[in-house]
């Protein structure tokens, strides 16, 4: 996937597609739209006036130009109100296009900057702008296509090949040859973010027969030998040693060993204290003995992504070279049901030597979470933010919009606005003393269930109860936002991404 960009006129640039722009409810194009227009005879302003063409937000249309321009098609990306324009609404816009031209195979291709003259004078910089293409292009432009092969017309022995419909390349064409360079600069940045989320997607992605905890470990050293990591991982032996008990206990009903995988990147002083990101990885959760329904069970595989969103988070750090140290911290373990596993009402001793009852099975991550959480805070962090595919509950309060935020108002603030400009949106929930007595237990030290109502919270609360003193820190429910079954502008169908982008920004605005 490349990105670049190009000084040059608009109605000059030889490609197989120019996306150009159009706001809502705009009767005659301007800017780089109207000299396409021109060029095409008025056909742009043709289809506006006949109701084809209404600037609606991911709107495309496709304008193949018979010759009249070098380029073989325009596509008018719709962007919505002016008034409501912003960086998300570029990204969408720009996903919507890429998405189109995709669908009839067309992988490379141009585009204008979009929002340009109206969003740089609200502030908006222009890299920022590039950044937002390059996000918006490379997340729609995005396949999981590892186990697809062509129809079978092979010999019989001969290896099947794969199909692909990815995006190859992606060329902003601008006139003004100031801008060259921040654009240049904004769409290196933009491809990193989007080299790292999907990475995220790949891994999310993967089928559990594949991606169980010691693949996922695996997975972990790969990483850290790319990109200068250090990686250390913990089996179910070191595992004991260490009394790590929620992560056993999950296990123990699979044949697929849990595993704590930890990684360190390096980026700032020796002596500055580590920031930590903290990623819950159930490879599949059946719910154990308290066993889901079957309707859609198969995508408890992505009950994974929290730990494959820290693997992400670990790379685009170390992609965009951060001046900060980073530890991830992947605890990681499938829930299954059988001779062996762990049932209602059985009594887990935690890493930090608080006690569990088990209410339900089917609330497994918070249990792993409790080891890795106490473990990151005796590394003495600078803060901790953990991402889990949590709670059914944070689902119902915030649909796939956003992930559910608890914990330090100041950390939960800034990911709220990290999450507006991204769109990788955060939400704060409420985290009241009350939702931490709601998960006392009356024969341990915390129970794993305070029942249906305020689930989220609850979950919240019971993690909290493993978070040291004085460690500012900050919980992420992912449940909702981590895949979708539907897509969106750019967001294909399954393992989103969700978190990479958002924590990588906070930690580079730290």
């Amino acid at each position: 996937m490349e990105f670049d960009v190009r000084k040059g006129n608009v109605t000059e640039i030889e490609t197989d597609a120019l996306i150009v722009n159009l706001y809502q409810d705009v009767k005659e194009p301007g800017g780089a739209t109207a000299a396409i227009d021109a060029a095409l005879e008025g056909q742009i302003s043709g289809l506006i006036e006949d109701g084809e063409i209404t600037g609606r937000l991911e709107e495309v249309t496709i304008v193949h130009t018979a010759g009249r321009l070098p380029a073989k098609r325009v596509v008018v990306a719709g962007l919505g109100k002016k008034e409501d324009a912003d960086l998300e609404g570029v990204r969408r816009a720009t996903g919507a296009a890429t998405g189109r031209l995709l669908k009839h195979r067309i992988k490379r291709f141009h585009t204008i900057l979009h929002g340009g003259g109206d969003l740089e004078s609200t502030g908006v910089a222009v890299k920022d702008l590039a950044q937002a293409i390059a996000e918006g292009a490379g997340l729609a432009g995005y396949v999981f296509d590892r186990f697809k092969t062509v129809e079978p017309e092979r010999e019989p022995g001969q290896p099947t090949e794969r199909k692909k419909r990815a995006l190859e390349a992606l060329t902003v064409v601008e006139a003004d040859g100031l801008k060259v360079r921040s654009i240049r600069a904004g769409l290196e940045r933009g491809a990193k973010l989007v080299e790292a989320v999907n990475y995220t997607r790949d891994i999310g992605n993967s089928p559990p027969n594949e991606m169980t905890p010691a693949r996922l470990a695996e997975e972990a050293r790969e990483l850290a030998e790319r990109h200068g990591l250090e990686v250390e991982v913990l089996d179910r032996e070191a595992l004991e040693s260490a009394g790590m008990g929620g992560i056993l206990g999950v296990g123990q009903g699979s044949s697929n060993e849990p595993r704590l995988i930890v990684l360190r990147y390096a980026g700032g002083r020796p002596n500055a204290r580590p920031f930590a990101v903290v990623g819950k990885a159930v490879t599949f959760d059946t719910g154990g003995i308290s066993i889901k329904p079957s309707p859609n069970m198969e995508e408890m595989k992505f009950d994974k992504m929290g730990g494959c969103a820290t693997l992400g988070i670990m790379k685009a750090v170390a992609l965009l070279g951060l001046k900060k140290n980073v530890i991830g911290v992947i605890p990681s373990a499938e829930n299954m049901p059988s001779g062996t596993a762990y049932r209602p009402g059985d009594i887990l001793t935690s890493y930090s030597g608080k006690t569990i009852e088990i209410i339900n099975t089917d609330a497994e991550g918070r249990l792993i979470l409790a080891d890795a959480l106490a473990w990151a805070c005796e590394q003495e962090p600078a803060a901790v933010i953990d991402l889990a595919t949590l709670t059914g509950s944070c689902v119902v309060a915030l649909g796939h919009h956003a992930s559910g935020a608890f914990g330090e108002e100041s950390i939960v603030a800034r990911l709220e606005e990290i999450g507006e400009r991204t769109g990788d949106r955060a939400w704060a929930l409420p985290l009241y003393t009350e939702f931490g007595d709601d998960m006392k237990s009356q024969i341990a030290d915390i129970k794993n269930s305070g029942g249906r109502w305020g689930g989220a919270s609850t979950a919240a609360a019971f993690l909290k109860f493993f978070v040291a003193d004085g460690v500012p820190w900050a919980h992420l429910d992912i449940a909702g936002t981590a895949w979708v079954t539907k897509p969106k502008a750019y967001r294909p169908v399954g393992a989103t991404g969700a978190g990479v982008r958002l924590v990588a920004e906070y930690l580079s605005s730290r």
